[in-house]
This record gives C-alpha cells, structure tokens and sequence, in this order.
C-alpha cells in the first residue's frame, strides 16, 4: 500500500526516469478527456475535485514576539488515477535562519475525501487543513518544527490568467487561484517550545486534468508597500521555455496578468545539493518594465530543498527569500518563496501492478 501511495502521486509531480531534469509532459492517453470549462465558485471550488491532479499550497512568514522570523511550507497533494485509490501526500517544512536549519516532515495515506463540503476539511496522516471563503487553519505537528495556525485573507482571491484557467498544451488544462495576502497568528513549535507568532502568508490551489514532470520555477513575492507579484516559467522536455506567465496585485487587490514577455526572470548564481547533486539556480534579478519594477531576490538559507522521494518520488527547492529593489525611485523590501522543480532525477518507485 505504500508503494501505491509514492506510484500514484509520483505521478502528480511527475516522476520519469528517462530524464534528469525532464518537465512538462503529457501521459494522458489511458486517462479521461477534458471537461469544459466552467467558472470558479466559492467556497465550492475550494474543496477537492475529482480531477487527476489537484494540491493545496500555503507559503509564509512567522514572527515570534522576540522579533525571530521563520518560513514556512505546508502542502497537501491529491491524485486520482482510476482504478487506484485516491492518494494523499502531505508536506511540511520549516525555515529557521537564526540557526540556519531548515526542516521537512512528509505524510501520505490513501483513501477519498472528494465531495465532503464546500470549503477544504482534509487530513492526511494526522495533519489537518480546514477552512473556506479564506480562513483557513493549519495542524501539522512533526519531530522538531509544529505549526497550528489561523490564516484570513485580506484581499480577494486572484483568478490566474483572468479566469483562473490555464492550458499546458499537450499536458492537460488547470484552474488556479491564489490568495495572496493572508494574515497569519498561532502557534510554531520549536522543539518542545510553543512560540506565539504572527505573520503572513500566500496560498495557492491549483486542480485539473493534467499531469506533469517536474520543469518550473514559480516566484511569490509580498512587498512591504502592499503588492504582490507572481511569476510561473516552465520548461518543455528540451529545455525550453514552455507556458511562462505572471500575475501583478495591486495594494487594493486589483489583479493585472502579465504575459511573458512582460518581466525576465535572471538567475544570479547556482547552488548544488549536497544530498541529490541537483544544481539549482540560487538568487535572482526580476524586472517589470511596464512597471517600472526591480527586485533582487536572495534566499534565507541556500540549503531549502525537500527530498520527498518516500511520498513523492520527487525532489523539489522550496525556499524562502528576500525581496530588494525599487518600483521607479521608490525603494522596496519584502519577503517572497520560490520553488524550483525538474533539477533533481525522480526515484520512480515500482509500479504498484494490476
């Protein structure tokens, strides 16, 4: 059963052995067509879907009352693959540069919770996510780092792309929204020592049918002005740059698209696992012309990378960064994630059989 769980959701991330840094590309001859599309409801569509692939994503910024700051990664993945039961991972990493650590637990279990309730009410292996109409709250307790958070949005969500539809091409169509500001409070355990904390955080939720492997650096990044600023730039099985697309959040939640050829993305240096070998690109040069915007993104810790091979066959750069620049001569900081797949080889666990 275990081997079912890491085969099934191998394949949400997209586990391929042929290729080391392989990314998106299609397996979908066996599965269903396309359904068309329709709207995104709340709280409706916040609750899992029957679609192949589906994942919950929290990113944020914990500070204590001493002034410590942390980051933090809490993620709940659903696959579902006909005939095989539908499978469940759960991430959760912790971010600590004071002491320069950086933690990750994972979970995994198998069996359906699609069409529970409007609204998220999941639980894999003991961590629970619940909430709706953006308050959320986050239990998720492992050997060293513990999180139980309250999370309310203080701006709208964001419907990606204008509708909150993307098409991959060949890969599969998905809906994805965000919610870009949460504000944050409750509890990180350090250990066995309970800090009060307060923050912010970003959550993204993303369903559909498609499939995929590995291949793209996404960017969240919360500006201390009030702005936000993502950016998604994947790569197709040569290399090259594939669907590439961004999202600007004004102050009042307003929400402008940019297409790819509205910013460029530079990375500033590399940085190679000491555990999988993966080269990652480390540090970052971000322009928006039309926005007259600047940022140089640094990260916390350079060590931030997941080897979730036992529940994912995957592994993945999660990390927390810095933001610095200027939006035409008005100087800008503030915090940001980025995550970074396709650069380290996928264990392919065996196939769980017929």
């Amino acid at each position: 059963m275990r081997w079912t769980v890491v085969w099934v959701l191998g394949l949400v991330l997209g586990v391929s052995c042929a290729r080391p840094a392989a990314p998106l590309v299609a397996e979908r001859a066996p599965d269903p067509p396309r359904a068309p599309f329709q709207p995104i409801s709340f709280p409706r569509d916040e609750a899992p879907h029957d679609n192949l692939t589906e994942w919950w994503y929290y990113t944020g910024h914990l500070f204590t009352e001493a002034g410590a700051r942390y980051g933090f990664e809490f993620v709940i993945f659903q696959a579902v693959r006909g005939r095989y039961p539908v499978a469940y991972a759960a991430h959760l990493a912790v971010t600590d540069p004071a002491r320069g650590r950086f933690w990750y637990d994972q979970r995994a279990q198998l069996g359906s919770q699609i069409g529970k309730q409007d609204g998220i009410e999941l639980t894999v292996g003991g961590w629970t996510l619940r909430g709706a109409l953006g308050e959320d709250t986050i239990t998720a307790r492992g050997a060293e780092y513990g999180l139980d958070l309250r999370l309310v949005a203080t701006k709208p969500p964001v419907l990606h792309g204008g509708s909150g539809y993307l098409s991959f091409g060949p890969v599969g169509d998905s809906y994805y929204y965000s919610r870009t500001r949460l504000a944050v409070e409750g509890t990180l355990y350090v250990e066995d020592t309970a800090h009060a904390v307060r923050g912010q955080a970003w959550m993204d939720h993303q369903w559909g049918d498609f499939l995929v492997v590995g291949g793209w650096d996404w960017f969240s990044v919360q500006l201390d002005d009030g702005t936000e600023l993502m950016l998604f730039l994947t790569r197709s099985p040569e290399g090259m740059p594939a669907l590439t697309m961004g999202t600007f959040v004004a102050g009042d939640g307003t929400a402008s698209e940019l297409p790819g050829d509205a910013f460029a993305v530079t990375p500033l240096g590399t940085w190679t696992s000491p555990h999988t070998g993966a080269v990652y690109p480390s540090g970052w040069h971000i322009t928006v012309p039309a926005l007259d915007l600047a940022l140089e993104l640094v990260p916390t810790l350079l060590d931030q990378e997941l080897q979730t091979f036992s529940t994912t066959g995957q592994a993945y750069w999660e990390g927390q960064v810095t933001a610095q620049g200027r939006r035409g001569d008005t100087p800008l900081t503030g915090l940001g994630y980025v995550e970074l797949t396709g650069y380290a080889r996928p264990r392919t666990p065996p196939s769980p059989g017929p």
